[in-house]
């Protein structure tokens, strides 16, 4: 018995290692690949290499997109609309469509901007007091609209982000 569990923890350890390995791996070509590319997403404090990486590879060409509202509806950050004649619903969801992957990334980059950059904090803790139901979520998708915002005018102007609100 005693031996069965020193070859099973041997095992085990041996794919921590080998997984270890990969993952340096993966995280030298994803820097290769993002050198290619200008910096003017990893310029943005508390936005990640893979990040940026994910972003960019989802988003693909900016001039698809006429604005950021465009971006932010491929993305599937927008809310669906209920309405009636003159009833117009207070509460929504978010649209199921778009680009989850992207979503995804930038929802986890808005996550990592929360607890990094203040800029971004202050906006999270104002949207999440704002309301008392869904409270985290909430302010987490309009964080990450924000950061879309900030994808699309960094992207689009290829500049460099240097803390300021662009217009």
């Amino acid at each position: 018995m005693l031996e069965a569990c020193e070859v099973a923890l041997s095992l085990t350890l041996q794919n921590i290692d080998h997984l270890k390995k990969q993952l340096k791996q993966l995280d030298k070509v994803i820097n290769r690949e993002l050198e290619a590319i200008p910096q003017t997403l990893t310029s943005v404090k508390g936005l990640g290499p893979v990040s940026a990486a994910g972003i960019i590879a989802e988003i693909g060409d900016i001039k698809r997109f006429k604005d950021q509202a465009a971006l932010a509806q491929y993305a599937g950050l927008t809310w669906t609309r209920y309405q009636s004649g003159d009833f117009d619903a207070e509460e929504r969801c978010l649209t199921k469509s778009g680009n989850r992957y992207l979503r995804y990334y930038q929802v986890q980059a808005a996550n990592s901007l929360r607890v990094h950059n203040e800029e971004y904090k202050a906006y999270y803790q104002t949207k999440y007091c704002e309301v008392s139901k869904h409270q985290h979520k909430r302010a987490l998708v309009l964080t990450a609209r924000k950061l879309e915002r900030l994808v699309f005018a960094l992207l689009s102007k290829g500049q460099i982000y240097k803390g300021t609100v662009m217009n």
